[in-house]
């Protein structure tokens, strides 16, 4: 009677699938995969001269140069701004040409855009403003407000807004005298006080021009001395003005740093001390000529500082619409001043902005 319950009970592991000293051991489950990191490629768009990015409520709104109109791209991502569609938002007529540079700001519960064009009124660019107060910069009504009047109603491009003790400032590239020979010969840097989103007050103060070779390239004999383009940037205790010099003609054109105390007159030419040496520049390995006319940006999480420039991908090509956007991080040395390190590679998978 035992053998015969021994026997049974064996059977009865067998059927219920008991493992017996020959069978195969089981398979020991896969471990989870790591979803790949997210990636872009630069450049972002197949065109894109003067990259400008704003932020507000979660998303960026992106502008360039076309020369006939202003366009706005809204995405939640800066890493899928070639998905992302673009809306013209402005159309000058026959009254406005060469139109460039625009940037967009959200100031005082309103969108302001500034930009440079010719206007047949004026006799060589100037800079002017729309103005939208709606939520969002690609809905709305944009309303001209004008030519930003400066004092002496000069030859002025690539204007842009610097905040600093409280008070608004705007800073453009512009001659000292366009009607003279010599004096249009050379783009220098001026700043004027804000006393409204749309009107200076006070005389313009020049703060920088070409005093170095690197900033005096040009492609022919007839191109200016160049210092335009300037971004503001503040870290830590220092303020910065970020501008591009050398003619856009030239694959040398490259980015130079102004740098003044958080806490000083920017108004007073005596508190920029400028670097020497530029602080972006030509990377031909990485496709990358001319890079400047930059603009910055956040990542999504507020953690990482993005540089947004144009470049163009091969030597020769100039100031025309084969300028591609491209954005990079940079970082911050230890006396506070950004890093921009050198123009990455075209068509290589970069990680995404964090947060996105």
């Amino acid at each position: 009677m035992k053998k015969y319950l021994l026997c049974s009970l064996l059977f009865l592991a067998l059927a219920c699938g008991k493992s017996s000293p020959d069978s195969p051991p089981a398979p020991t489950p896969a471990p989870p995969t790591t979803p790949a990191a997210a990636t872009f490629t630069n450049p972002l768009l197949s065109s894109g001269p003067d990259p400008w990015v704003a932020q507000k409520d979660g998303f960026y709104y992106f502008m360039r140069t076309t020369g006939g109109d202003l366009r706005i791209r809204k995405t939640a991502k800066m890493s899928e701004l070639g998905t992302s569609t673009e809306k013209v938002v402005w159309t000058p007529g026959s009254n406005y040409r060469d139109i460039w540079a625009p940037e967009l700001y959200f100031l005082d519960g309103k969108w302001y855009i500034y930009f440079s064009a010719d206007a047949y009124c004026c006799g060589g660019h100037r800079i002017w403003v729309l103005e939208n107060s709606s939520a969002d910069p690609t809905t709305g009504t944009w309303t001209m407000r004008g030519k930003i009047n400066t004092t002496d109603d000069n030859w002025a491009i690539d204007g842009t807004v610097l905040e600093q003790n409280g008070q608004r400032y705007l800073v453009w590239s512009g001659h000292k005298d366009f009607n003279n020979i010599p004096d249009s010969y050379m783009q220098r840097l001026y700043i004027a006080k804000m006393s409204s989103p749309t009107t200076l007050t006070g005389p313009r103060v020049e703060i920088s021009h070409p005093t170095y070779d690197w900033e005096k390239q040009v492609g022919s004999p007839s191109d200016p001395w160049v210092n335009e383009g300037p971004e503001g940037l503040h870290h830590g205790d220092k303020s910065f003005i970020v501008y591009s010099a050398s003619h856009c003609n030239t694959d040398d054109y490259a980015l130079g740093l102004l740098t003044a105390a958080a806490t000083a007159d920017p108004m007073d030419p005596a508190a920029w001390t400028k670097t020497a040496t530029p602080v972006f520049t030509k990377n031909p390995t990485n496709q990358a000529y001319g890079p400047g006319h930059n603009g910055f940006f956040q990542s999504k999480d507020g953690t990482q500082d993005w540089l947004i420039y144009h470049a163009n991908l091969r030597s020769g090509q100039g100031c025309g619409d084969q300028r591609v956007p491209r954005m990079q991080p940079f970082t911050w040395n230890a006396d506070n001043s950004p890093n921009f390190g050198t123009p990455a590679p075209v068509a290589t998978p970069l990680p995404v902005p964090s947060g996105e």
